[in-house]
């Protein structure tokens, strides 16, 4: 018999709704986080891209694995989407924000992210691909806004080791 003051669970987990875990990871974990893209990259980096299911010790601990990864399912595409409706100036603001944060100088992690573009494995798995395409188009427009400020003489790291040819 299932009174008002019991709880239920299934297989020693209790049974919350997705939203409940969502506020405690939004609570516990990505209200520390200096900026959106940092939350960002931290929910991207909790997918694993071979299944595409996420993972989060805390809250697997907490809850159960499947509402754990419906979570951070939820707070990937939601921190996505805040991301992908950026203004051009705001995205340049973020990554300038981001490595500050970072051990790495902003010049390091500017000219590293447009030769590998990690950015690209943040998107997430069920979004419309235009949207994915124009935050990608966006975040290099942006990285080489910030290049450009950094060292107006190389702004495009393709072009930096190339001779340059004589005007004709």
């Amino acid at each position: 018999m299932n009174t008002r003051n019991s709880r239920e669970t299934y297989a020693g987990f209790e049974l919350v709704p997705v939203r409940d875990v969502y506020e405690d990871l939004l609570r516990r974990t990505l209200s520390k986080i200096s900026s959106d893209l940092a939350r960002l990259i931290f929910i991207a980096s909790t997918r694993d891209y071979n299944t595409g299911t996420y993972h989060h010790e805390g809250l697997d601990s907490r809850f159960s694995p499947e509402k754990a990864s419906e979570a951070l399912e939820l707070a990937h595409t939601e921190i996505f989407k805040q991301l992908a409706a950026y203004s051009l100036e705001a995205l340049v603001e973020e990554i300038q924000i981001y490595a500050c944060a970072s051990r790495q100088s902003a010049a390091t992690i500017v000219r590293t992210w447009q030769i590998l573009e990690p950015y690209r494995v943040a998107v997430p798995l069920r979004l419309n691909p235009t949207i994915g395409q124009l935050f990608v188009s966006n975040i290099r427009l942006a990285l080489a806004i910030l290049r450009h400020r950094q060292n107006p003489e190389v702004a495009d790291p393709s072009t930096s080791s190339q001779p340059q040819l004589p005007d004709q």
